[in-house]
């Protein structure tokens, strides 16, 4: 813990990351009895990032797709309307989509996961020509490598003025519309692969308690209940 403390004087980030490397190098010991326990077991975590307000907004999509160019489009779609990982989405071959439903395992997690496809997707996925095996493509019809969308992405959200989210933040983003929509955790869960404990954490502690739409609702609903004094 000193040596990490020592790292973390430079970079906290730096030093969780050699924590976690060490980590896994005392975890491997352990389970072939090189070693009696790993003492890092309870070290902890030095940095904390947040994705706390970091949520696409209604504007957020409309300008992206105005005045981002057109291959990135279906990504954003496909993130927003299904709530997967990118890297699943960048995986995603077009044998998993039967026209009405996709149907993949999160690479994750390993779960499977069966999502109806919502009528804006749908349209775009069907008016989308197959230029290869895979469902995204470059501008040059050529499956993305992680790097290549990364780069490609961020020129989009540059030239249609989107700042301060990323491709990730559409997940989470899935999960805060689905429950503004009213959908329970449990069909949020369904639908995006986490677990209950973790849609729950996200509403909890990223997203929903930045979100007004909430509050209006509240009261919204509180009006309907309440009886109206003659």
């Amino acid at each position: 813990m000193a040596w990490r403390d020592e790292l973390a004087l430079r970079s906290r980030r730096q030093a969780d990351y050699g924590w976690r490397v060490l980590a896994r190098v005392l975890s491997w010991a352990e389970d072939r009895g090189l070693v009696a326990a790993n003492p890092r077991a309870r070290g902890g975590r030095l940095y904390r990032g947040s994705r706390a307000d970091k949520v696409w907004t209604a504007d957020d999509e409309t300008n992206f797709l105005a005045k981002a160019p057109s291959h990135p489009h279906l990504p954003l779609l496909l993130a927003i309307w299904t709530g997967q990982r990118p890297g699943d989405l960048l995986r995603l071959a077009w044998s998993a989509y039967d026209g009405r439903t996709i149907r993949l395992r999160q690479s994750k997690t390993g779960a499977r996961v069966v999502i109806p496809v919502g009528a804006p997707l749908k349209a775009m996925l069907d008016a989308t020509p197959k230029r290869s095996t895979l469902v995204l493509v470059n501008s040059d019809g050529q499956p993305w490598s992680p790097d290549g969308f990364r780069s490609s992405w961020r020129k989009a959200c540059a030239a249609a003025g989107v700042i301060g989210v990323t491709f990730h933040d559409l997940r989470g983003t899935a999960v805060t519309r689905l429950a503004l929509a009213g959908c329970s955790e449990m069909e949020i869960a369904t639908l995006t692969g986490h677990s209950l404990r973790d849609v729950g954490a996200i509403l909890d502690a990223h997203y929903l308690n930045r979100d007004p739409a909430l509050a209006e609702n509240a009261v919204r609903k509180l009006e309907k209940r309440t009886k109206t004094p003659n």
